[in-house]
């Protein structure tokens, strides 16, 4: 595996430093039934605060990753990618091969803590999440949601993962010091393509009581309806059936995200539908024939109706819990832990 000089981003310059070094690697499989076939590499990281790339749509300058790799499964994971940066395989390698940075919270702990970081907005879980079953066992995030708590830093946490609920009593305690958005993804409610196409997470039910759970203790908790995926959950009864269940549970508001497509993950997403519905491989490739995006048409399409249902059922379509980008950002000095530090890929 190529780890030395490994950077957030197979774009960076030679000169960058290297996140963590083959010397500090220590691998370990676990016999417990719910970690059988999985392979966590457990690293000592140099950086944990990750720039967002200035030309992302993200909403946010700097997100936190304490995992490498997803036992979510998602077979539609945009993130597959980067574990080709590892020399891993990018599908079912990302899906069981975990990397753990373990010292996530005491590195972030430090990292908040100097004198050049100025207190921005920290985005986790956008791009693997932070919440799946490895953190059951590391238990990274409780470090790190005090480590913000402490400096009073503003974060938000996108999850599929009901493990959240764990550290509910943190949040709470950190929702009264500074901003904490949260969301959860719930792209659709249909069970049977739910246990194919996420295979590794809870059934969106489970997830949409997250969502109830944490409003009923004062947190409020938007939806990522993500992803809206073509000819598979995008009929208007599948919408209305998800935006119905999203409004029943609370959410205090739902946006739509369509599927897409990136090298990596559009292979491995392409060779699950020959399996599984071979009849609309054609359809595919003619709709993402121009890149990794469904066509605008589309987008704006769903993103209609998804709205309308959204005020029918009466909850807002913004984006909760992923506050918009401010103003642009410093780019030299002081504007962040490292002046020209790790950088994260964007979500969409």
């Amino acid at each position: 595996m190529r780890w030395d000089n490994l950077t957030d981003t197979d774009h960076a310059r030679a000169a960058d430093p290297a996140l963590f070094g083959a010397d500090a690697v220590t691998t370990r499989t676990f016999d417990s039934p719910e970690f059988r076939g999985i392979t966590f590499h457990e690293v000592r990281a140099r950086s944990i605060l990750n720039r967002v790339p200035g030309a992302s749509r993200m909403p946010f300058e700097w997100t936190v990753n304490p995992y490498r790799g997803c036992t979510h499964a998602c077979v539609y994971c945009f993130a597959r990618k980067t574990h080709g940066y590892l020399d891993l395989d990018t599908g079912l390698g990302f899906d069981s091969q975990i990397v753990v940075k373990v010292n996530a919270p005491e590195l972030l702990r430090r990292q908040l803590a100097s004198p050049r970081w100025r207190g921005e907005h920290v985005a986790m879980g956008t791009n693997v999440d932070c919440f799946q079953r490895a953190e059951g066992r590391y238990r990274l995030m409780p470090g790190i949601i005090t480590a913000l708590t402490e400096h009073a830093n503003p974060f938000s946490i996108l999850t599929k993962g009901t493990l959240i609920l764990r550290d509910l009593e943190l949040l709470t305690r950190a929702a009264r010091v500074t901003d904490v958005g949260i969301s959860v993804s719930v792209g659709f409610t249909d069970p049977g393509l739910w246990r194919t196409v996420e295979p590794g997470t809870p059934a969106p039910e489970r997830r949409l009581e997250v969502v109830r759970t944490l409003g009923e203790h004062g947190i409020g908790c938007g939806v990522l309806m993500a992803p809206v995926i073509p000819f598979l959950s995008d009929e208007p009864a599948q919408l209305r059936e998800t935006v119905r269940a999203v409004a029943a549970a609370g959410a205090t508001s739902v946006t739509p995200l369509v599927l897409h497509l990136r090298p990596g993950a559009r292979e491995w997403f392409m060779a699950w539908l020959g399996r599984h519905h071979p009849h609309l491989v054609r359809r595919y490739e003619r709709l993402y024939a121009e890149g990794a995006y469904a066509p605008t048409w589309y987008q704006r399409r769903i993103t209609r109706q998804v709205h309308d249902l959204a005020r029918e059922y009466g909850i807002g379509p913004t984006r909760a819990g992923m506050p918009r980008r401010g103003g642009e950002p410093e780019r030299h000095g002081t504007a962040g832990p490292t002046a020209s530090g790790p950088v994260q890929l964007s979500l969409i």
